[in-house]
């Protein structure tokens, strides 16, 4: 079988770097929150290699003698040796950024032992804060994780390969062991051609064009309140009106959230109540297998914004539906705008309440042992 890699950065990454870019005494050095419990679990749960890859500036030089540099890296090396974390190999360019040294990172001239039919780079990870570790990952073919709060910052040819986004090590032991949660979906008619793609454990990153302004703004809270990357783009007959648009995306969604849900090892399962002004939303899931929609709620507009009331209901009908969910909804208030906003927000809480994983419990959430 071919071996597994997670080609870690250093300083950023496992320590904290400080403003002049050197770890050179041991009143600098900080660890990076909870990378100890995410390592030793990565350790101890999964088969990847770990190699440290590291450019140290003129390593060696005057501007950053020999005798700064080992005491401070052996420090964070036997920390780490002692909560188990070893690696098989370290690697260290010395060069300066001027040289352009085939051997400094994002180049790869000092991973040559990895660029052979031993290792599967492709199911391989970079582990980095900066952008040049995402392009040391599509230079080595493998994908990259960002120590960062999105890709936002990203060129356009790097996001595909920028598989994860966190500043929270916790979430990148958690994306490396139970995989990326994601998926897409297509569904077109004659009536409607709706497309949606989504990341159940992103940064809330939307983009959404129905062609209806406030269905998209409703759409848009179930990406940002439940953190998940959604992109939704709806084309529909709204010459006709505003039904099959609706009820497509919902059915399109819900299928989407089922698909990138997987075998639903280690998740919560179930989720919430939110208020919003005058307003309070009761939203309860549960991801149990057995569709089902309560819905208790009233409007008395014919219309909010360009979306009719009469279609929130039918919306959390088909999402239900798709995504095989059992979804009880109650709202009460007086403001219809923040009524069914509410309600939105609510259930993107909820989701991301039910979907949130248990690595240390990774096992199906049912006594019937499936769900």
């Amino acid at each position: 079988m071919k071996k597994r890699v997670l080609f870690i950065d250093r300083d950023g990454t496992i320590a904290v770097e400080p403003s002049d870019e050197q770890i050179d005494s041991f009143e600098k050095l900080e660890f990076m929150p909870g990378v100890f419990k995410s390592l030793s679990f990565l350790k101890d749960h999964t088969d990847f290699e770990f190699v440290m890859a590291s450019n140290q500036d003129g390593l060696g030089t005057a501007s950053y003698p020999e005798k700064d540099f080992w005491p401070t890296h052996n420090l964070i090396l036997n920390t780490l040796k002692g909560e188990g974390i070893t690696f098989a190999d370290i690697l260290i360019d010395r060069t300066f950024p001027e040289e352009n040294a085939p051997t400094r990172k994002p180049r790869i001239g000092m991973f040559g032992k990895y660029l052979t039919p031993e290792y599967d780079l492709a199911a391989s990870y970079v582990i980095g804060d900066r952008i040049t570790d995402v392009e040391l990952a599509l230079n080595l073919g493998c994908r990259a994780i960002l120590l960062q709060d999105n890709a936002g910052s990203l060129p356009d040819n790097l996001k595909p390969v920028c598989a994860f986004c966190s500043r929270d090590w916790w979430k990148i032991a958690e994306f490396i062991f139970a995989g990326e949660r994601s998926a897409s979906v297509r569904r077109t008619t004659k009536e409607t051609d709706i497309w949606v793609e989504l990341k159940l454990d992103g940064s809330g990153e939307c983009d959404i064009e129905t062609g209806l302004g406030f269905f998209d703004h409703l759409l848009e809270q179930i990406g940002r309140h439940g953190g998940i990357d959604l992109t939704i783009k709806a084309k529909g007959d709204l010459n006709v009106d505003e039904h099959h648009t609706i009820e497509d995306t919902g059915i399109a969604l819900g299928e989407c959230i089922r698909k990138a849900l997987g075998d639903k090892r280690g998740i919560e399962r179930y989720g919430y109540a939110l208020p919003m002004d005058d307003c309070m939303a009761q939203t309860v899931l549960d991801f149990g297998g057995r569709s089902w929609l309560v819905w208790e709620a009233e409007f008395r507009r014919e219309k909010v914004g360009d979306m009719p009331t009469e279609m929130f209901m039918h919306f959390f009908k088909s999402l239900s539906d798709s995504a095989a969910m059992n979804l009880n909804i109650q709202a009460q208030g007086n403001n219809e705008h923040h009524k069914i906003e509410c309600i939105f927000k609510c259930f993107a809480r909820a989701l991301k309440s039910a979907v949130r994983r248990d690595i240390w419990n990774y096992t199906l959430p049912s006594s019937k042992g499936v769900l």
